[in-house]
C-alpha cells in the first residue's frame, strides 16, 4: 500500500483494496509498505508498517533511539524531514479549514520554530510499576523506561537523570511524574499519586537532588486534591498554572496575536482564556484596555502580581459564563484550550460581535468548527501557522478575521 499524507494525529494514511481508509504510525507519504497488525473498522482500519519496500525520501533517521527502539508514543513524526513534518502540518491545517471549516483557503505554509530540539519546557510521564515513561504508540497500557527526551530542555534533562537515580524515593501509589522548568528558571517535579499517603521520602529525594547539583522544588499532588510543594522551597512558584511548553514560540505567536489587531491604543479588548496574562500585559503596553477572563484563580493571582495594575480588568471565572456580563469590546483575542469555544462563547460573539477577532489554536478541527460558526458575523482575513512543536503532530494556528 501507499501512504499518501499524513493524518492530524501523525498517522500516515493510505487505502485498502475495499476503499477504506488505513492508518499507519510511523509511515511517510510516498512510502510503499507491506502491512502488519490490521484491524478492521466499519470505515476504516488501522495497521503498522510491516517492511518497508520503497522508502519515501521525506524519511531522515530518527535522533531518540527511543523512538524505534521503545515504540515511545511522545513524538508522532521523527521519522520525517523537518521541511517534511511542516508541509505535513500545513496540509492538516488546510484542511480542516476547507473541509471542516468551509473556508477557501490557500494552501498554509508553517512557519518553522526557533529550535527543533530541545525545546519543551514540561514533559509528563506516566508510572506503570518499575517503569517511569511515555506510553507506547497505540498502547495507553505499556510504559517504557525513558532514559533521556530528545524534545525535553536541557534543564529537565538533568534533573530526570538525577531523579532516576533516586527513584526509590518516589511514592509507592505514584502515578505520573511531571517536570518542569518555569519562566523563572526554576526547576519542579510534580508527583501525583493514586492515594492520599504522605510522601515520606520528599525531603530525602530533595536532598539527594541537591547533592547532585539540581535544585527543583518537589510537589506533591494527591488523588483529587491540589498539589503543594514539600520540598526545595517554602514559597514555590505555582507550577501547576498553565504556560507554554515552549515558551518562545509562544512569545513569537502572542506576538503576532497582538500585532494583528493592529492600533489598540484606547480601544476595549477582551483577552479570553488568558492564562498568567502574558496577552494581557502585551495588550496595556500598547495603549488598550483590557478585560481578561481566566477560569484559573491561581493563574489569575500570579497575572495580577505581574501586572499592570491599571488599564486592566481582571475576571476569574469560566468564559462561557462571563461573557455576558463584559462591557463591549471593540476587538477579542481567543486562546482557548484543545477543545476549542463552547457553544454559548460563539453564540455570544456573534451576537455582539467585536469590530476585530484574532483566535490562536492548538487544534485545526476545533479551530475550524468554531469559525464555522462564527462565520455568519466574521470573515477571515488571515491565517498564520506556527511549528511551535516540531517532532509531533501538533501545529499551532493564528486566524484573523474582522466583523462583516
Amino acid at each position: 500500500m501507499r501512504i499518501r499524507a499524513i493524518a492530524s494525529g501523525g498517522d500516515g494514511v493510505g487505502a485498502l483494496a475495499d476503499g477504506r481508509t488505513v492508518f499507519v504510525p510511523r509511515s511517510a507519504p510516498g512510502d510503499l509498505l507491506e502491512l502488519v497488525g490490521v484491524t478492521l473498522s466499519k470505515r476504516f482500519a488501522r495497521a503498522r508498517v510491516g517492511r518497508l519496500v520503497e522508502a519515501s525520501p521525506d524519511r531522515t533517521p530518527a535522533r531518540c533511539p527511543h523512538y524505534e527502539r521503545d515504540d515511545c508514543g511522545s513524538c508522532q513524526v521523527q521519522h520525517l524531514t523537518s521541511a517534511a513534518q511542516r508541509e505535513a502540518k500545513g496540509k492538516i491545517v488546510t484542511d480542516a479549514l476547507t473541509r471542516i471549516g468551509g473556508l477557501a483557503t490557500l494552501p498554509i505554509t508553517v512557519e518553522p520554530g526557533d529550535r527543533e530540539w530541545e525545546y519543551r519546557a514540561k514533559i509528563s510521564l506516566a508510572v506503570k510499576g518499575r517503569n517511569i515513561g511515555y506510553h507506547r504508540v497505540g498502547r495507553p497500557d505499556l510504559v517504557f523506561d525513558l532514559v533521556r527526551c530528545h524534545i525535553a530542555r536541557p534543564e529537565l534533562s538533568r534533573l530526570w537523570t538525577a531523579l532516576r537515580a533516586h527513584r526509590r524515593l518516589l511514592p509507592m501509589d505514584a502515578e505520573r511524574v511531571t517536570l518542569r522548568v518555569d519562566r523563572r528558571g526554576g526547576l519542579h517535579a510534580i508527583v501525583r499519586v493514586q492515594g492520599s499517603l504522605v510522601w515520606q521520602g520528599a525531603r530525602e529525594l530533595g536532598r539527594a537532588l541537591s547533592a547532585a547539583g539540581v535544585a527543583a522544588v518537589l510537589w506533591w499532588q494527591p488523588e483529587g486534591g491540589a498539589a503543594r510543594a514539600v520540598a526545595g522551597a517554602a514559597e514555590a512558584y505555582p507550577a501547576m498554572v498553565f504556560e507554554q511548553v515552549h515558551p518562545e514560540m509562544g512569545d513569537r505567536v502572542r506576538t503576532a496575536a497582538v500585532d494583528a489587531l493592529g492600533d489598540v491604543t484606547g480601544r476595549h479588548v477582551w483577552d479570553l482564556y488568558a492564562g498568567i496574562g502574558e496577552t494581557t500585559r502585551a495588550l496595556a503596553e500598547r495603549g488598550a484596555r483590557v478585560t481578561s477572563v481566566e477560569v484559573d484563580r491561581r493563574a489569575v493571582a500570579l497575572a495580577e502580581g505581574c501586572g499592570p495594575a491599571t488599564g486592566v480588568r481582571r475576571v476569574a471565572g469560566h468564559v462561557e459564563t462571563e461573557l455576558d456580563s463584559l462591557d463591549p469590546a471593540d476587538a477579542v483575542i481567543l486562546n482557548p484550550p484543545r477543545t476549542g469555544l463552547g457553544d454559548q462563547v460563539t453564540a455570544r460573539l456573534s451576537q455582539r460581535p467585536p469590530d476585530r477577532l484574532v483566535y490562536v489554536s492548538c487544534d485545526p478541527a476545533t479551530l475550524a468548527r468554531d469559525l464555522s460558526r462564527l462565520a455568519p458575523a466574521y470573515r477571515v482575513a488571515g491565517v498564520r501557522a506556527f511549528d511551535l512543536f516540531p517532532q509531533t503532530a501538533h501545529v499551532e494556528t493564528l486566524v484573523e478575521a474582522s466583523r462583516r
